[in-house]
């Protein structure tokens, strides 16, 4: 009878704490006195309306923005107000910037060594998680310069690195996970379900920088005893800055703020800059012309062709004059940030009572949040083709012209825009153009659908796979292709792909095949020793095999 006692006090603890929020939301819907004032933002639903739509949570914000510029979902406790009104978030981060805390709520030098890495990892035919690979090259560079450890994520050495990065990718999706779970204290407690795994998350996110702090300090010890006298270079990085300091005030610069320290450069440094990468090479994949273009203004920039120096020679060729230059670069990556800003929804929490520039009013206590993620896709915004991705749009004769922030807000705005602004640009042209300068990137699977992950940072949902073709072979088939369309002659038929093209699609080569065939009754694919066509056209297949048998032998 006990045991019969304690599953239903089980079951029905939940259901109950659940039932009373909702009855707290509709008393709060229903009889609010500011529910229906036109003074505030107009109420479109609950937290419940974010839970039901959570795996697609920012295309549902998009929606609603695109009718209400401002507004709010209700929660048991506060109101949480949503804007993509571009004079509300200049007044919340510029102008009224005070009355809106953050809410309490939960070497180069190494470079081309990493890109030499990097590039062997891609093979011709070969299916790789792009989004991985740039995951692990930022982290493993972050933790290099940062915190002067080799972390060789890259190379897939280190198991403990491995575990760390899925358990910091875990928990970034668990904690966001709160947000529309009402129960999430109650799971907590108990230990069960979502609170459970993010416990064990966070036990191993602990354990490893927790580790990586105590060996520091010792390998700094031992560098002060031995009085060596590479220890001025070996301090160098912010993790030996950070410790240094410590010691003069131990108790405050203890062993978990020096934790919360490195996860907030990790979560700086290690999301955005490959996420954003990662949408990058989506959006190249997707419009290849744009992809060439950017390919094109590499290769006039640097003054390289596609036989050139090695990745290690081309990347110290890089300065800062050829990264100025590289304008249409520039602008494709700050298209992407548009269209898939590293942070898609950020907020504070109301101060004090406050009135915002569109007439809206704010009450103390209440969240109010800028959807980035909707603001890239607003027409009252960017115009009738805001959800196009164009780059040209931030070109003026050529040349890169920013917009206000606070429109353009993926670097956040104010007096807290992002102090890695500048770095971030220059890491992400730096990769962008070795990769651009020697592959050539298609999906692997055209008709799979690309989709964002739900958390804090966007990243891509299960990873974005590619194939890369090396452009020395690829180029074959552009230049050919240009020589046939300045000709004006239609003397051979079309060149439709390379023989490589069938080894990339090999696992499916008669599907491809067939959509080939499609478009071309008769057409080409080059290879190296001989002409290869391949015809689905009767009257061409009767010429061959009945008309002029006799001139076409077996293959």
């Amino acid at each position: 009878m006990n045991i019969l006692c304690a599953i239903f006090t089980f079951i029905a603890t939940p259901l109950v704490l659940l039932f009373l929020a909702f009855s707290v939301l509709l008393l709060r819907l229903f009889l609010g006195k500011s529910i229906r004032n036109p003074k505030y933002p107009p109420v479109i639903g609950t937290v419940f309306h974010q839970l039901f739509y959570f795996n697609s949570l920012y295309d549902y914000q998009t929606e609603q923005a695109k009718t209400w510029p401002t507004f709010r979902l209700l929660t048991p406790d506060q109101s949480d107000i949503y804007t993509t009104d571009t004079r509300n978030i200049e007044h919340i981060l510029k102008t009224n910037f005070d009355k809106y805390s953050k809410a309490v709520l939960f070497s180069e030098e190494m470079l081309p060594n990493w890109l030499e890495l990097f590039l062997s990892f891609l093979r011709p035919s070969r299916v790789f998680d792009v989004q991985d690979l740039l995951m692990r090259c930022t982290l493993d560079s972050m933790f290099k310069v940062g915190f002067g450890v080799d972390l060789n994520c890259l190379e897939g050495s280190s198991k403990q690195g491995s575990a760390f990065i899925r358990a910091f990718d875990d928990s970034n999706a668990l904690v966001y996970w709160r947000y529309v779970d009402p129960l999430w204290k109650l799971k907590r407690f108990l230990n069960v379900g979502s609170e459970a795994s993010l416990k064990k998350n966070v036990k191993v996110i602990d354990d490893f920088v927790n580790d990586l702090i105590k060996r520091k300090r010792k390998q700094l010890a031992v560098q002060q005893d031995s009085c060596l006298t590479d220890y001025k270079n070996d301090k160098e990085d912010i993790l030996s800055r950070f410790l240094m300091e410590s010691k003069k005030d131990p108790e405050g610069m203890n062993d978990q703020y020096l934790r919360d320290i490195i996860l907030s450069f990790m979560i700086a440094g290690k999301d955005t800059s490959a996420n954003t990468l990662s949408w990058f090479f989506y959006m190249l994949c997707k419009n290849p012309l744009i992809q060439e273009k950017v390919a094109q203004e590499v290769r006039e920039v640097t003054s390289t062709q596609e036989n050139g120096a090695s990745v290690n020679d081309f990347v110290t060729s890089i300065s800062e004059e050829v990264l100025e230059k590289m304008h249409y670069l520039h602008s494709a990556l700050t298209e992407t940030l548009r269209l898939y800003p590293a942070v898609p929804v950020d907020g504070r929490c109301v101060e004090t009572d406050d009135t915002l520039p569109d007439g809206f009013k704010l009450k103390k206590g209440d969240g109010v949040y800028y959807i980035s993620y909707a603001m890239g896709r607003m027409q009252y915004i960017w115009g009738d083709d805001a959800e196009d991705y164009r780059p040209e749009r931030w070109l003026n004769n050529g040349i890169f012209q920013p917009e206000s922030p606070f429109k353009f807000i993926a670097f956040h705005a104010g007096p807290r825009i992002c102090l890695g602004k500048d770095f971030a640009y220059r890491q992400m042209k730096i990769m962008a153009m070795a990769l651009l300068r020697f592959f050539r990137f298609k999906l692997a699977d055209e008709t799979k659908n690309v989709t964002y992950r739900t958390m804090f940072t966007l990243h891509i949902n299960g990873g974005l796979h590619l194939c890369a073709v090396p452009r020395t072979v690829a180029n074959v088939y552009i230049l050919t292709k240009l020589l046939r369309e300045k000709s004006g002659k239609r003397m051979y038929h079309p060149i439709a792909r390379t023989i490589f093209n069938q080894r990339l699609n090999f696992n499916s080569l008669h599907h491809y095949m067939t959509d080939l065939a499609g478009k071309h009754r008769t057409y080409w694919l080059i290879s190296s020793f001989r002409n290869e066509i391949y015809i689905s056209d009767p009257a061409n297949v009767d010429y061959i095999l009945k008309t002029n048998f006799e001139n076409c032998g077996k293959v």
